[in-house]
């Protein structure tokens, strides 16, 4: 499948969880948040950034979940959308459909696609998705966490680290730098 070139998108996903990360019984872990901006894929410029709050309807946002992410569940049920509506930005607003995708590891990927198909929502992106934390163990020599990997190539993370809207930013300026120093070779098999 051909994808469109010129800009790439960086998901970071925020999803309920609870102290010791298993769900209570009667309680699965969905996406409470969709942090969302786009890296052009020349200029290696981040625009569009953004963050989708997501209604849970599958459990509760727990005290540990807002405790680790800072969204409370006040925040949610004032500002939050439900799933499909943030699936239908994600086509429609970032084209996720035929660009090449980005997240940090592969829970981004496997959250949206078992989440999707639990709620017989179309998947909002392609099968072109680059895990940048394989990308930049390949091209840094370690897999690391993502403070960590900004720690090695010296650069400071901005915003709440897991707030989806923040580290998405953050991962988009990873990558930024990682191209405008190894060039688009970073993401060669992955279609770009």
């Amino acid at each position: 499948m051909a994808i469109y070139k010129d800009k790439i998108i960086i998901v970071d996903l925020e999803a309920t969880c609870w102290e010791g990360f298993k769900a209570p019984p009667g309680q699965t872990n969905e996406i409470i948040e969709v942090g969302v901006c786009l890296l052009d894929a020349k200029t290696y410029e981040i625009s569009d950034k953004r963050g989708l709050l997501v209604k849970p309807t599958e459990s509760i946002i727990s005290p540990f979940c807002t405790q680790l992410t800072t969204i409370t569940p006040e925040l949610v049920a004032h500002d939050g959308m439900d799933f499909f509506a943030a699936c239908t930005i994600l086509e429609q607003d970032y084209d996720s459909r035929n660009r090449l995708w980005v997240s940090w590891g592969a829970f981004d990927r496997r959250m949206f696609f078992e989440q999707c198909k639990r709620r017989n929502v179309r998947y909002p992106f392609n099968d072109k998705h680059a895990n940048l934390k394989k990308v930049f163990q390949i091209h840094y020599g370690e897999r690391k966490g993502l403070p960590f990997a900004f720690e090695q190539v010296g650069l400071k993370m901005e915003g709440t680290h897991h707030r989806g809207v923040d580290d998405a930013y953050n991962i988009a300026r990873l990558l930024s730098l990682m191209m405008q120093e190894k060039g688009a070779i970073v993401l060669k098999k992955y279609g770009l």
